[in-house]
C-alpha cells in the first residue's frame, strides 16, 4: 500500500492562523468564517481570493437586506463584508492586482454600510501635498459639538477595520474621525510611509477646524501598531491634540530587518516604495520617538503585551519613561501585538479614559 503524501499548509497560511484569529474576530471577522477560509487556505497565494469570496457572501446578504428595506442589517452585513475584504488585502502586495480589487470592494462595502450605521457616518476627504486623504467620520446620537478623535491606522490596518474600536469611543460621546494616511489604505497608491506623521496629521487636524459640527478645541489622537507610533510622533509637534492613545506602536524603528516575519517586511518595502530591503531600511530609521517624546505634554495612555513578538514592550516603557506630561503605562501580562487577544484589558478602559480627557458628556 502507497502511503498518502500529504502536503504541508504554506508556513505563511501557519503564521496567519497562528497569530492573527484574536485581531480578525475582535475586529469584525465571525469566528467560523476564520476557521473555515484559514483551514481551507493551503498557500498563500490564495489567501486574499478565498477572503474575498467569503466577503462577497456578506456584501450579498447586504444588498438583500437593503433592498428588503432592511437598513439596520444591511449595514452590518456590509460593514463585515468590508472587514473580510480589507483582511484579504492587508498584507497581499505579492499580487498588487488581486489587492486592489479585494481593497475597492473593502472600501465599497463600508462605504455603503455608513448611511446606515448606529450612529451613521460621512465620507470625507481632507487635502494633503496636492491630493486627498480619505476618512469616515461618525458623530454620536445626540451630540451638538462633540470632541474627536483622529484615529491612525497602522502598516497593514485601513479605516475599514476600525467599526469596534469606533463604536466605543461613540457610545461615550466622542465623535471619530478614522482615517488612511500616507502609505496606508486608499493612500498607500499615492504616497509612500511618512515617519514624520505629524504632517498628515496638521492636514487633518486643519479639515477638522473646518468643520463648525465638531469641536476643534477639543481633539484626540489614538493609533495602532504602527499608528501607536504615529500618534505620539504627532503629539510630539501638533499642540493642538489634547491627549493621545498608543497601543503597541515601537519608540524607535531599526534598519535591519531580521526576525520579523516575511509577510510584514515586505508590505513595509512595499508600502514606504523601496526598491529593496537597504533601501527600506534607511526609511525604518526615520521611525523614531528619540530625542522629541519629551515634547509630548498631552496627556498618554500607552497599552503594551509581554507577549507581543511585532514590538516588543520595553519600547511602551521607554515612551512612558520620556514624554512630559501626565502618563498611564498598561504593560498587559500575556497580550500578543495590540494585545488582541485579551482586548477586553484595554479598548474599554483606553475609550473611558479619553472620554474624560476630553469632557464627553457620556460615560
Amino acid at each position: 500500500m502507497s502511503a498518502v503524501v500529504q502536503e504541508k499548509k504554506d508556513p505563511r497560511v501557519e503564521a496567519a492562523i497562528s497569530h492573527w484569529a484574536p485581531r480578525f474576530v475582535a475586529n469584525g471577522v465571525p469566528l467560523v468564517d476564520f476557521q473555515e477560509v484559514t483551514s481551507a487556505c493551503e498557500r498563500w497565494e490564495d489567501w486574499c481570493r478565498a477572503w474575498s469570496a467569503r466577503a462577497a457572501i456578506h456584501e450579498e446578504l447586504g444588498n438583500k437586506a437593503l433592498a428588503g428595506g432592511f437598513t439596520i442589517s444591511a449595514g452590518e452585513h456590509f460593514t463585515r463584508a468590508a472587514v473580510c475584504y480589507h483582511f484579504g488585502k492587508f498584507l497581499f502586495v505579492n499580487d498588487m492586482a488581486q489587492l486592489r480589487e479585494a481593497h475597492r470592494r473593502a472600501v465599497e462595502c463600508r462605504n455603503k454600510a455608513l448611511p446606515y450605521l448606529q450612529p451613521p457616518g460621512e465620507r470625507v476627504a481632507i487635502p494633503y501635498e496636492g491630493k486627498l486623504l480619505y476618512g469616515n467620520l461618525r458623530k454620536p446620537s445626540g451630540a451638538g459639538k462633540p470632541a474627536v478623535v483622529v484615529m491612525c491606522m497602522g502598516l497593514d490596518s485601513a479605516k475599514e477595520e476600525m467599526d469596534d474600536y469606533e463604536n466605543r469611543f461613540l457610545k461615550r460621546g466622542l465623535a471619530t474621525l478614522a482615517f488612511d494616511g500616507p502609505g496606508q489604505g486608499e493612500a498607500e497608491y499615492d504616497f509612500a510611509l511618512c515617519p514624520e506623521y505629524e504632517q498628515p496629521v496638521k492636514a487633518v487636524v486643519d479639515f477638522i477646524e473646518t468643520r463648525p459640527d465638531l469641536d476643534s478645541t477639543r481633539i484626540g489622537i489614538w493609533g495602532v501598531s504602527l499608528g501607536g507610533y504615529y500618534a505620539p510622533r504627532a503629539a510630539c509637534f501638533e499642540k493642538r491634540l489634547k491627549a493621545c492613545v498608543a497601543l503597541s506602536g515601537p519608540y524607535q524603528r531599526s534598519a535591519d530587518f531580521t526576525g520579523r516575519p516575511q509577510m510584514n517586511v515586505e508590505a513595509f518595502r512595499v508600502r514606504a516604495k523601496c526598491a529593496d530591503l537597504e533601501e527600506a531600511g534607511k526609511v525604518a530609521l526615520r521611525f523614531s520617538l528619540a530625542g522629541i517624546a519629551r515634547n509630548i505634554t498631552c496627556p498618554i495612555y500607552i497599552v503594551a503585551g509581554t507577549k507581543d513578538r511585532l514590538t516588543p514592550h520595553t519600547h511602551a516603557e521607554k515612551l512612558a519613561a520620556e514624554v512630559s506630561g501626565p502618563r498611564v503605562l498598561s504593560v498587559i501580562e500575556g497580550g500578543n501585538h495590540v494585545v488582541n487577544n485579551l482586548w477586553y484589558r484595554y479598548r474599554d478602559q483606553t475609550a473611558d479614559w479619553m472620554a474624560h480627557q476630553l469632557g464627553a458628556l457620556k460615560r
